[in-house]
């Protein structure tokens, strides 16, 4: 089963990462998408974000995991939500930008490439991609999930084949230079 799958698992989540959000990082995608903007979330977890990106945006939230769906969906029933693999992207639906926030360190290489990939395929023409990581360069396993800690230049090469970069920064989340951002642009 995975992870999240198990309520006492992503409440225990959900607890942790109170005071969390994503505020800042989605101000920086604001400078660079319209308001309305189709944006998807991927892998919204308990929504925080997605509540955020919801003021300015007409947004999808994503997850693969079916329970912090239905308990957002039960608070927000009007909610645009879908359940989604961050690898595979499986909707025929299309996007002008596709959002997460530490969601993309949990998948292995080739993995973040076949996500990039299928981004690349979701996103309408000159659409945006914005994810932030773990800055590092190791591989780590908390509670049966993987953590890959990754360098800026190590995302950059790998998104390169379908997005051109408009940007990258190394920021702390909780911890001097802990975290980094990426903006790219389908090509």
């Amino acid at each position: 089963m995975p992870f999240y799958d198990d309520p006492k698992n992503a409440e225990d989540y959900i607890e942790m990462a109170k005071g969390y959000d994503g505020a800042e990082l989605i101000a920086i995608l604001d400078e660079h998408l319209t308001e309305g903007a189709r944006v998807l979330e991927l892998g919204m977890g308990p929504g925080v974000d997605l509540d955020i990106l919801a003021k300015r945006y007409n947004v999808t939230g994503s997850d693969n995991a079916p329970y912090f769906l239905e308990r957002y969906k039960k608070a927000n029933p009007d909610a645009d939500l879908i359940e989604l693999d961050a690898v595979e992207i499986d909707t025929d639906r299309t996007f002008n930008g596709i959002y997460s926030n530490k969601v993309l360190h949990h998948l292995a290489d080739e993995a973040l490439d076949n996500s990039f990939k299928n981004q690349a395929a979701a996103l309408n023409p000159s659409g945006l991609i914005f994810h932030s990581f773990w800055h590092g360069n190791e591989v780590m396993e908390m509670h049966g999930m993987t953590f890959h800690y990754r360098s800026v230049k190590y995302v950059t090469d790998r998104l390169a084949p379908y997005f051109e970069l408009i940007d990258a920064q190394i920021y702390a989340e909780m911890e001097k230079d802990d975290s980094f951002w990426v903006m790219a642009k389908k090509r």
